[in-house]
């Protein structure tokens, strides 16, 4: 059964047993009524007989008047006495509209003003029921399933929206504002501290010394000799003899550098480099040519492709990632917000501060919508039938209203009893 279902199946079960106890409670009252008129008309039948029963019938004479008008005063709250068109009776069909405006008014004023709202609204703990929802894995994989199969709408919304290229505009106006020459600066001087530019000429070093083994590079060279020598050294293949002594000396050159940390042209290396390093801090040439070259860099058109390429190949693995039966993002995305309530619940002073904003938040929410409540409340009353109306008010007010009727038989007999007594004193005297 679901549990709306549940719901109006105990509203009912309520509601049959406010009719039953109200029905029980108009009975009795009735009885004693009748009880009181019997005992009246047995107390003067035999007065004569026995004098003292005058006590009697004055009390339940005076309890039977009590007890009818206080019968009249609770039936003309919700009906016609009788049927009789009586002025003043029926109040609450007749009064309904003002009823209903009075009370939205009540509860807008009495219930939704700021001050009680604000203390109701401090007693509950809202981050701590963000941080046990959150903590809870299931939860937390049901959120990260809603988020993941949102992605692609929100993907589409920001693409037709025109953030992306608001956002490439954006990304390279900064660019444009930032000088290149002074940062690059400190790129090299952050990797030269380590001394990693001795890597880079390594790297060099190794790839000259391949190229003396290269069949290709040699014979090159070795065209390049013959022509410049003259002819009578060729004859005697001087070339060869030339290459061959070039590259013997370059090779061992390499590899003495390649050895030797200390070498002569590491330290020449190193000094070239800060050297280098310096010119781009300081040197405005260096700085016009760097912002020069970002500038024809910036307003290449392979650039803004790239951008929208990039952002393509993102929003593909993306979708193809959410899609997977075991998506990495839907993982990291449910491991996250487990890992938010979990350090929610044992940070109190986050959990302070998100209350703090819950209470602001929806205290002004309240504020602002309370009269929208009213005027809902007041033409929700409004649109009842009258037999519902008064149905709906008897059941819940009649019971207490019926133990009226017996308080004003008890109370008009006990003053038909003591002006009856005074009367008698009086008399006899």
């Amino acid at each position: 059964m679901a549990n709306s279902e549940v719901l109006t199946a105990t509203a009912e079960s309520r509601e049959a047993e406010k009719l039953a106890a109200l029905k029980r409670t108009k009975l009795f009252a009735t009885l004693a009524l009748g009880l009181c008129l019997a005992v009246l008309v047995v107390a003067r039948s035999f007065q004569a007989r026995w004098p003292w029963l005058g006590f009697v019938a004055a009390f339940a004479e005076a309890a039977t008047i009590g007890g009818l008008a206080d019968w009249y005063a609770v039936v003309a709250l919700f009906r016609r006495p009788l049927g009789l068109p009586i002025p003043h009776t029926a109040i609450i069909p007749e009064n309904r509209v003002r009823i209903a405006d009075n009370l939205g008014r009540f509860i807008e004023v009495n219930f939704l003003a700021p001050g009680p709202v604000k203390a109701k609204l401090e007693e509950v703990d809202f981050a701590a029921l963000v941080a046990d929802w959150l903590s809870d894995r299931r939860r937390a994989g049901d959120l990260a399933a809603f988020v993941a199969r949102l992605a692609p709408q929100a993907l589409t919304a920001i693409e037709q929206s025109g953030l992306k290229d608001f956002a490439t505009r954006r990304l390279a106006e900064q660019v444009e504002k930032v000088p290149v020459a002074p940062l690059a600066a400190g790129l090299l001087q952050a990797v030269t501290a380590e001394g990693r530019h001795q890597k880079l000429l390594d790297e060099l070093t190794g790839a000259l010394a391949k190229t003396f083994s290269d069949e290709t590079m040699l014979a090159s060279m070795r065209d390049r000799i013959r022509s410049e020598l003259p002819s009578l050294f060729n004859l005697f293949r001087a070339d060869a003899y030339l290459l061959k002594k070039i590259v013997a000396s370059a090779a061992s050159f390499l590899k003495d550098v390649q050895d030797d940390p200390d070498h002569p042209l590491r330290r020449e290396f190193d000094r070239f480099v800060e050297n280098f390093v310096e010119r781009l801090r300081t040197s405005e040439d260096y700085a016009e040519r760097a912002e020069a070259l970002k500038r024809d860099l910036l307003a290449r058109p392979e650039l803004r492709s790239l951008a929208g390429d990039l952002w393509g190949g993102v929003r593909a693995m993306i979708e193809q990632d959410l899609a997977a039966p075991r998506s990495a993002i839907r993982t990291h995305l449910a491991g996250m917000f487990v890992n938010v309530g979990r350090h929610l619940a044992s940070d109190p002073d986050i959990r302070a501060d998100m209350n703090k904003g819950f209470v602001v938040s929806l205290a002004a929410f309240v504020d602002s919508q309370k009269s929208g409540v009213s005027n809902f409340i007041a033409e929700q009353v409004k649109r009842w039938d009258l037999a519902q109306l008064t149905r709906v008010v008897e059941l819940n007010i009649g019971r207490d209203l019926q133990y009226i009727r017996f308080n004003g038989m008890l109370i008009g007999g006990l003053a038909g009893l003591i002006l009856y007594g005074a009367e008698r004193l009086l008399w006899t005297n």
